[in-house]
């Protein structure tokens, strides 16, 4: 979905760790609970919409959204993570 040279200088606009793509079963995880309704962003508004796909940080804390092919690296729009996602 994101050509693999942008990808590789793309990194977490908080931390500066690296991002990968998320597993499409993460995608899917999230779709579901933001069709749900019980999602919100680290900045705490709802995420609404289903997301196209996802970078998540290296640490696995955070998923930053694609949406229509765009990775969204905005600090407050990451998702948070359970730790060992």
């Amino acid at each position: 979905m994101i050509d693999p040279e942008l990808l590789e200088i793309l990194a977490c606009p908080d931390t500066h760790q690296s991002l990968a793509m998320a597993e499409a079963e993460l995608v899917a995880s999230l779709n579901a609970a933001i069709e749900a309704g019980g999602l919100e962003n680290v900045g705490g508004a709802p995420v609404e919409g289903p997301l196209d796909g996802g970078l998540v940080r290296e640490d696995g804390s955070v998923v930053y959204p694609i949406r229509d092919r765009i990775p969204v690296l905005l600090v407050d729009e990451g998702i948070a993570l359970p730790l060992g996602k």
